[in-house]
């Protein structure tokens, strides 16, 4: 089969919805304009523990508006069935609504009201008086007592240590982070009879299907799940949250469709975070820069009623060729909500801390600290003995030390200045696994010669309306115009959540198995046409260029999609496609990014700015440039916000959240962002998938951290361990 030729993989296309989206004609999850709809508003519990003692609701119901107040003492009983499709932690159970008096964490929904404005729902909520039998809570990880632990081990680590020629113990602490995106969480239902279709905001409206499926005790196939935009996520929309079947309890039991949108201050509470950690950190090395062994010791939190992971072990068993490793990783139950996977979730913390201490090894050494990890590549996975698919740090450094400029660092701490601000440079190793997953699609092209594809995945932000539009575009030979892209519906093909970096590779590649069968089923029915003037050709050797069917070389014979369907009285050819990634690989499959960073910090008042960013990356075929560049510098952003700004605050006394807004919760803004700037290496990753791409976006902000607090340290020659970074360490 000749290959297709290919205009719109690679061009840096505009996004295809970005109209949409700046003219206000996006509609996100609360802007559906649904006939009837009443307003919800969830009263949140005001104690970290205890049991719900009385509820007073009188004052609330006579209020002009109201229609109910739903409470454990009037709401019916829910299925609660096990969902197997659930990303909701397994240990543990689930938070079920409204079935019991017990509260688990300040914030969690024990009422709620309805009314038929926004006003009167909230005005009646404020007036639900509930009292509590309040227990002792435990919301502090400093302390409180941890489950067992999960390990792992290669070597003899502590033999290792005990005679390496030089030893550097480390303890960090990371602040909780939440995930804030721009849009709220929000849920509109509405019941037919025994079918309930949701407008959610969700990064995976399967299983916002299935879970609703399983608490509501009716078929999936009964539950339709519609999130066509979605304002942000970074993780918080990856699980059904209790609001979400608040919302369909509440139109069920008041017969009307019921919309109910989360505060910023409830997104606080209720949708997850990136848990607070304490990580101990031992490294052993020889004079040469080889390490010989680390040992790493971290807890994190978690709620009581569940038990929450994340892949935090993997960067200490692979990132470097380190002979000797021991790891023990312990969750702490305290009586919060549960976490939840933020951008680069585990990656990211434990790259704040592995690669500041090889930055501390670096210095204790005297050696550079790029050379220092290039001395430390493996040629293998370390974990394992896989090869790497790809593997080209060595390339993404060198190619950043010359467009960064290392070589004109001074070396010596506190040697730089800019008048009255220290300058520092520093770098750091990113490193994300290539997921992928089970995911099928839909094309049509019709007889205008215009496409429709589709598969229900979604757009929390990285342009998957267009790089599958560009895909798709290339596949079938047609300008991306011609194509139309539609996600967001449970109705279509199944398709893996918006998580992990695997939209691209899983989604893509089910676009791309699909709109492959639907252009040669084009060609099949031409070159067996006898009307066609491709009739009798090999079909290997026709391709489709601009929407005309030719024979490769020879432009003049061929003809168009529409002239082919009006021949054959079609009004359209259709395929479905999927695909299956193997359960098992020969290869370690990651994607890999050399982050530098340049920081000025005021001498006299221990501020840190940031002055300039650069991320290379190696991350496989780059389908939509454009797009990689803005996931690129949302990444650096949010990794400056880890690294400087972002810390849940906790009144450790009741529970409450003191920060729960964005006044006090700081987030970087526009005068916090510093000249960003990606490079991707050229190429593609075969054995990753079809298409060749690989992880990035929770690729780009692993990494970035920790070069600004090496960057840090290097200005000032005071290593903070602390995240977020403050001037009071600085000072």
């Amino acid at each position: 089969m000749s290959p297709q030729p290919q205009a719109a993989v690679g061009a840096p296309l505009s996004r295809v919805e970005g109209r949409l989206k700046v003219t206000g004609q996006a509609k996100y999850a609360a802007e559906h304009d649904i006939d009837g709809v009443v307003h919800a508003v969830v009263v949140d519990s005001s104690v970290a523990r205890g049991r719900i003692a009385g509820i007073d609701a009188r004052a609330a119901l006579t209020q002009p508006g109201v229609l109910k107040v739903i409470t454990h003492l009037d709401a019916p009983r829910l299925a609660y069935r096990d969902n197997p499709v659930s990303l909701a932690p397994r240990g543990g159970r689930r938070l079920r609504v409204f079935q019991d008096d017990r509260v688990q964490f300040f914030g969690q929904p024990v009422a709620v009201v309805v009314a038929t404005t926004l006003e009167a729902a909230q005005h009646a909520a404020d007036l639900v008086e509930i009292t509590y039998d309040a227990e002792k809570s435990s919301t502090d990880l400093a302390g409180s007592p941890a489950d067992e632990p999960q390990t792992y081990a290669r070597g003899n680590a502590e033999q290792a240590l005990g005679s390496a020629g030089v030893r550097l113990e480390m303890s960090y602490r990371l602040s909780r982070n939440h995930h804030n995106p721009m849009e709220p969480h929000a849920t509109i239902a509405r019941w037919d009879g025994d079918r309930l279709r949701v407008w959610d905001k969700t990064q995976w409206v399967i299983g916002v299907q299935h879970e609703l499926a399983a608490v509501f005790g009716i078929p999936a196939e009964s539950v339709r799940v519609i999130s066509p935009f979605v304002g942000g996520a970074f993780g918080s929309a990856l699980r059904t949250w209790p609001h979400v079947i608040i919302a369909a309890l509440a139109a069920r039991e008041v017969g009307r469709p019921v919309k109910l949108a989360l505060t910023r201050r409830q997104m606080y509470f209720s949708v997850g975070y990136r848990p607070a950690y304490e990580y101990k950190l031992r490294l052993g090395s020889d004079r040469r820069g080889r390490v010989t062994a680390m040992v790493h010791e971290l807890k994190h939190e978690t709620s009581r009623y569940e038990r929450f992971w994340e892949a935090n072990l993997v960067l200490g068993q692979m990132l470097y060729a380190v002979p000797n490793v021991s790891q023990s990783v312990r969750t702490v139950p305290l009586d919060v909500s549960t976490p939840l996977w933020m951008r680069g979730p585990g990656y990211s913390s434990a790259a704040f801390c592995i690669e500041s201490a090889m930055d501390d090894l670096a210095y204790e050494l005297g050696i550079d600290p790029i050379e220092l990890r290039l001395r430390n590549e493996p040629n293998e996975d370390p974990s394992n003995g896989r090869p790497f698919s790809t593997r080209r740090l060595r390339e993404c450094f060198r190619v950043g030390a010359r467009e960064f400029g290392w070589h004109r660092r001074n070396p010596t701490p506190r040697s730089t200045r800019d008048g009255d601000w220290l300058i520092g440079t520093g770098v750091a190793t990113g490193c994300y696994d290539v997921w992928r997953g089970q995911a099928q699609a839909y094309a049509r092209i019709d007889a205008d010669g215009t496409a429709v594809v589709e598969s229900a995945t979604h757009d929390a932000g990285p342009g998957t309306y267009t790089s599958m539009t560009q895909v798709a575009a290339d596949a079938l030979g047609l300008e991306a115009r011609h194509v139309e892209f539609r996600l967001g519906d449970s109705t279509m093909p199944p398709a893996p959540p918006q998580g992990a970096s695997q939209t691209m590779a899983s989604v893509g590649s089910a676009v791309q198995d699909t709109c492959d069968k639907l252009r040669k089923q084009a060609i099949k029915l031409a070159v067996e046409d006898e009307g066609s003037p491709l009739h009798g050709v090999d079909a290997d050797d026709v391709v489709v260029s601009g929407g005309r069917l030719q024979v490769k070389g020879d432009r003049a014979r061929g003809e168009t999609y529409q002239q082919l369907l009006a021949r054959n009285n079609g009004t359209h050819l259709v395929a479905r496609g999927s695909y299956n990634p193997p359960q098992e690989s020969r290869f370690s499959m990651y994607g890999y990014a050399a982050m530098f960073a340049e920081v000025a910090v005021d001498a006299r008042l221990g501020l840190v700015r940031v002055r300039r960013m650069l991320g290379v990356y190696d991350a496989g075929r780059i389908i939509s440039p454009k797009l990689a560049d803005s996931q690129a510098i949302g990444g650096m952003v949010g990794g400056i916000g880890m690294a400087l700004l972002e810390h849940t605050v906790t009144d450790h006394r009741d529970g409450r959240i003191v920060n729960a807004n964005l006044a006090d919760y700081l987030v970087p803004v526009n005068a916090d962002i510093p000249d960003l700037k990606a490079i991707y290496l050229d190429g593609r990753d075969d054995e990753a998938d079809p298409i060749g791409v690989k992880s990035l976006g929770e690729l780009v902000q692993i990494g970035v951290a920790p070069a600004i607090a090496n960057a840090v340290f290097h200005a000032t020659g005071r290593r903070v361990r602390d995240l977020p970074i403050t001037a009071e360490a600085l000072l």
